[in-house]
C-alpha cells in the first residue's frame, strides 16, 4: 500500500499547534490543571478536542453521550460545540475527577447542558435504552475501560440515530495494537474490538492516528 502522509516530528506537531489549532482558555486552564494529576495521561489531545468539536458542530449536534468523563476537557469540547440547545449525559463513576469538570461546566456556562450520571455506564446506557431512547442521539464519545468497549459501543450505537457518530478513543493504545508480540489484556481486548469494527456492517468507518487513535464510527 502507497503512503504519502507526512512524519510527525515534533517540529510539524509544534507549527500545526501554532496555526491549526484554537483553544478558548477555559479550556486551556482546565488542561493545565489536569496535567498537574497523577492520571494526567487519561486526559485526551487538546487537537483531538478541537476534531471532536468540529465534528458536532458539522453535524449539527443537539443530543450527545459520553462514556467516561474524567476532569470533563472532551465534554466541555462538545458542549461549548453544541450551543444552548444541546444535550450532553456523560457517564462517569469518580466524584472527584468530575467534581473538576463541574467547576469547569459551570464557569464556561455550560453546565445546564450536561447530566452527569456517576453509575456504572453500561447501567446508565441500558437504562436509557429501555426508556425507549433508542435512536434519539447524535453523537457518542467512549473513553473508559477497555474491557467493556464492545458494550458501550453497542449500547451507545443502539441510542444513536442514522447518521449519528460513535467516537472511540485509544485505539492504537500507544501502537501497542500494532505490535504483535504485546497480548496484554487492553492491548487484546483494543485489538479485537478494531477488528470488530473493521467488519462491521452498520456503520462507515475511519481510524484517525490523532492522539492516541480515535475512531470515527459514522451509523448507517
Amino acid at each position: 500500500m502507497s503512503r504519502s502522509t507526512v512524519t510527525l516530528t515534533e517540529t510539524i506537531s509544534d507549527y500545526v499547534h501554532q496555526v491549526g489549532f484554537r483553544e478558548p482558555d477555559v479550556l486551556r486552564r482546565l488542561r493545565e490543571e489536569t496535567a498537574g494529576l497523577p492520571e494526567a495521561r487519561m486526559q485526551i489531545s487538546p487537537e483531538q478536542g478541537q476534531l471532536m468539536s468540529t465534528l458536532v458542530r458539522f453535524g449539527g449536534v443537539r443530543r450527545a453521550l459520553e462514556v467516561g468523563t474524567f476532569t470533563g476537557y472532551s465534554s466541555l469540547c462538545v458542549a461549548l460545540a453544541m450551543g444552548p440547545e444541546g444535550r450532553l449525559v456523560c457517564c462517569d463513576v469518580n466524584q472527584e475527577w468530575t467534581s473538576i469538570a463541574r467547576r469547569y461546566w459551570q464557569e464556561a456556562g455550560v453546565a445546564d447542558r450536561i447530566d452527569l450520571v456517576l453509575a456504572p455506564a453500561l447501567e446508565t446506557l441500558n437504562g436509557m435504552l429501555a426508556k425507549n431512547e433508542g435512536g434519539h442521539y447524535d453523537f457518542a464519545f467512549i473513553d473508559a475501560d477497555k474491557r467493556n468497549y464492545e458494550g458501550y459501543y453497542e449500547a451507545a450505537l443502539a441510542l444513536l440515530r442514522p447518521g449519528g457518530m460513535v467516537a472511540v478513543d485509544n485505539v492504537l493504545w500507544s501502537g501497542k495494537v500494532a505490535d504483535p508480540n504485546d497480548h496484554s489484556g487492553d492491548t487484546d481486548t483494543l485489538r479485537n474490538f478494531n477488528e470488530k469494527l473493521r467488519h462491521d456492517p452498520r456503520i462507515h468507518l475511519s481510524m484517525v492516528p490523532i492522539g492516541d487513535g480515535l475512531t470515527l464510527a459514522l451509523k448507517l
